[in-house]
């Protein structure tokens, strides 16, 4: 793979503290690209994502700094799986607040610093939970449906200015799979990683991928699965 593209590219990632968004900080600033993160290798910032103000000083903050930001990773996320009946509304609009809401207002505050440098690179992390549905996961699959839905309508409305990718892991070595409280599923959850889990880094290859790509190509999704796994 041609790396050559990702030296000297200002890439933000949200929910870089640890998991895929923190392996990936890790391996492109081994590429020599500067990452600014929610959680540092050239700059870190403490954010929540949900707070629309924070997420605009944090870019605002990155565009200053660096003088452009070339890619924006959106990597926050939460994964609390329960069945409907449980009623879990909570943990459901914590889901939307992070894994939707959180995506737009990064996307929101970035535009208008790529139209200015005339370039940029959204990278939405989806998951296959928005590829299909299966019982107990409804509501985060819900919202995961809504990234790839936002992530294909960006594409569509930002052709030919910037690159659009959707990257889908499946089980993934990562801190999602402690993110449920309904403690019958999060057994099944964390047994179901525990067997089948492939590394971080598998993920943060794919991204690497996407970013060096030249310019005038845009890879649009990538879906990465441990080879063992059905769903």
């Amino acid at each position: 793979m041609n790396s050559g593209n990702i030296h000297g590219k200002v890439v933000l990632i949200t929910g870089a503290s640890s998991g895929i968004g923190e392996t990936t900080a890790r391996l492109l600033a081994r590429q020599g690209a500067t990452v600014v993160r929610d959680g540092g290798v050239a700059s870190c910032h403490e954010v929540d994502v949900t707070q629309k103000d924070q997420v605009e000083k944090m870019i605002a903050a990155a565009a200053a700094q660096h003088g452009r930001i070339d890619a924006l990773v959106s990597n926050a996320g939460l994964m609390a799986l329960s069945p409907i009946a449980s009623g879990k509304t909570g943990e459901w609009d914590r889901m939307i607040d992070l894994n939707i809401k959180g995506m737009l207002y990064g996307i929101a505050a970035v535009w208008p610093v790529f139209e200015k440098q005339k370039s940029g690179h959204f990278i939405n992390i989806a998951s296959i939970a928005g590829l299909k549905v299966a019982p107990g996961n409804t509501v985060y699959c819900a919202t995961k449906h809504a990234v790839r839905a936002l992530s294909e309508g960006l594409r569509m409305e930002s052709r030919g200015k910037f690159r659009v990718t959707i990257v889908s892991p499946g089980y993934v070595e990562s801190e999602l799979m402690y993110g449920t409280s309904d403690e019958a599923t999060r057994n099944g959850v964390v047994e179901a990683y525990k067997q089948n889990a492939i590394p971080a880094d598998s993920i943060a290859g794919a991204i690497l991928y996407a970013i060096s790509q030249p310019d005038h190509t845009s890879v649009n999704e990538i879906v990465v699965r441990p080879t063992v796994q059905e769903f």
